[in-house]
């Protein structure tokens, strides 16, 4: 069963809550994070919620509940619904009152929905996946994970309308990432991926890959890398709560070789975190 939570309690999910003069709804004036949980447990939940605290200060947002009454209520959520493999998203916005552009003198607003995960295809996951380069034209504090994602959707509808499965964002003619996920290529046994600064998102996907590859002694490194270099890399793949750890088959017209040893490495002890 698929649930929701608003304000101060659980709620049907298809139930229309959000009034006329909510922030997030005329502002886009929130934050929110997607979590994953397999087998009835919230992976990397602890990640997940300090990224949260982190873009609540970024935007000068007072959470409305503690880490720890947040911890309450995603656990009962999980208790009320009967899945056992779920994607819960977490919202946060400044709250409702009269539509102006200065902060109002209201509490926040918590949002929370309780689905079914979104399960990648097999043979996807397997073979890989395409991807087009598109221009980055999202604000500079990509870093913040909040409600204004209209740059993304462009770029993730623009991508699938041709056939891809993500677009893979370029400013100033470097990586940045993609729409919804880091990227990271291999070349010539190196693992390279852009470096955590505003101008991306710090997925918490992203930083547990990190922490694989050195401990499995794979050679890292944060590094600004152009197209010609992502054109001409080894490996390469996409992370994400949604999609983990996800291989890379062609790059527009480049195709890149079935052959991905570090990628099949990581993506297999990926698993084994939360197997």
């Amino acid at each position: 069963m698929e649930i929701a939570f608003y304000g101060d309690k659980f709620v049907d999910i298809n139930e229309k809550v959000i009034p006329i003069q909510e922030r997030g709804h005329q502002f886009g004036d929130g934050i929110y994070e997607v979590i994953r949980v397999y087998n009835g447990t919230p992976f990397l939940l602890n990640e997940h919620l300090e990224r949260l605290e982190n873009s609540a200060k970024a935007i000068m947002l007072q959470l409305p509940t503690t880490i720890e009454e947040l911890k309450q209520i995603i656990n009962e959520g999980l208790q009320k619904t009967e899945f056992t493999e779920v994607e819960i998203y977490i919202q946060i916005t400044r709250g409702i009152a009269p539509r102006a552009h200065l902060f109002p003198t209201v509490s926040s607003e918590l949002s929370m929905t309780f689905k079914n995960a979104r399960i990648v295809d097999k043979d996807k996951r397997e073979k890989g996946v395409t991807v087009t380069l598109m221009e980055d034209e999202r604000w500079k504090n990509c870093y913040i994970k909040s409600l204004n994602l209209l740059p993304n959707v462009l770029a993730k509808q623009k991508a699938a309308s041709e056939g891809h499965e993500e677009a893979i964002l370029v400013r100033d003619g470097f990586i940045t990432e993609g729409s919804s996920s880091n990227i990271f290529v291999v070349k010539e046994g190196t693992l390279y991926t852009t470096p955590a600064s505003i101008q991306i998102l710090h997925g918490i996907t992203r930083a547990a890959v990190i922490k694989l590859a050195n401990k499995m002694n794979i050679p890292f490194e944060e590094m600004k890398f152009d197209v010609s270099f992502l054109k001409q890399c080894d490996e390469a793949f996409i992370t994400s709560t949604s999609v983990e750890v996800l291989p890379i088959s062609k790059i527009d017209e480049v195709e890149l070789s079935a052959d991905r040893p570090i990628v099949d490495t990581l993506k297999v002890e990926f698993q084994n975190l939360y197997l």
